[in-house]
């Protein structure tokens, strides 16, 4: 019962196939999802997929290339999102440096405001970072110490060993994605083989970052099991067990989420 804890199912590539898409997911064995906020006008259209879903979630968030565009009243938005039931964390948030497509003190601005409202109800936040690694770490320690706990997670982790024992000091979870079976992704194998199993999640960031052999090509659901196979890999445990402990940390990290009832 495998979890895609970050997708991008309302993007319109999907458009012509989102049902049979996941359907695919769902005979690939991934039996949850979790479609990501970036914009905050583009929540409805989130919220109409997963509310015809059960065991799909959704967070709310503004990626910081749209950190520019947020509404004046971002703050209160988020804390009205907040309260719905099908959302389960803030997010994608965080800093991008590569593109800084909207400068840096809009980026930490935002990033902050969804921090306030995560905690507000112990729902966790999902950290985007890029070129960013220092000033996301000194964010998340400085919120951690002014404001007490959070709970956090790396989205589509694919930093150094260094941004890993950060965060990881932080209590916080990483969330591995398709870049991890890339071949000249060593360096980062090696950094995950060294975090605990218990503090990893899987995601595909769909459409993007096909994993291998589908690289190239548009990213779905259904390729949560390869990113899933080389964890077990690095890992050394079977399939089984590391889909069974990726999932128990998901409901552990989103405790707002339902779990299916097994028959």
């Amino acid at each position: 019962m495998a979890v895609d804890s970050h997708c991008h199912l309302d993007y319109d590539v999907f458009d012509e196939d989102r049902d049979a898409m996941m359907l695919r997911a769902a005979d690939a064995g991934i039996d949850y999802m979790v479609s990501i906020g970036v914009e905050l006008d583009k929540m409805p259209n989130i919220l109409n997929i997963v509310n015809a879903h059960d065991h799909v979630f959704a967070t709310a968030g503004i990626h910081p290339h749209h950190a520019l565009e947020a509404p004046a009243d971002s703050l209160q938005q988020l804390y009205d999102y907040g309260k719905n039931p099908k959302i389960i964390g803030l997010g994608e948030t965080g800093l991008d440096y590569y593109y800084n497509k909207t400068g840096f003190d809009t980026q930490e601005k935002i990033f902050r405001q969804h921090i306030e409202v995560a905690r507000h109800y112990d729902l966790p936040v999902i950290v985007h970072t890029r070129d960013a690694e220092d000033d996301t770490i000194r964010i998340l320690q400085d919120a951690l110490r002014t404001e007490g706990d959070f709970r956090i997670l790396i989205h589509c982790f694919s930093g150094t060993s260094n941004l890993a024992e950060a965060c990881l000091e932080m209590g916080a979870y990483l969330s591995i994605s398709g870049i991890i079976t890339f071949k000249k992704s060593e360096e980062l194998r090696q950094t995950v083989s060294q975090v605990p199993l218990n503090r990893l999640l899987v995601e595909t960031d769909s459409p993007y970052l096909a994993p291998m052999p589908h690289r190239g090509k548009r990213n779905e659901p259904a390729f949560t099991r390869y990113t899933l196979e080389t964890v077990a890999q690095l890992h050394n445990m079977t399939y089984a067990d590391a889909d069974q402990q990726t999932t128990d940390n998901f409901f552990k990290l989103f405790t707002k989420a339902s779990r299916k009832v097994k028959a």
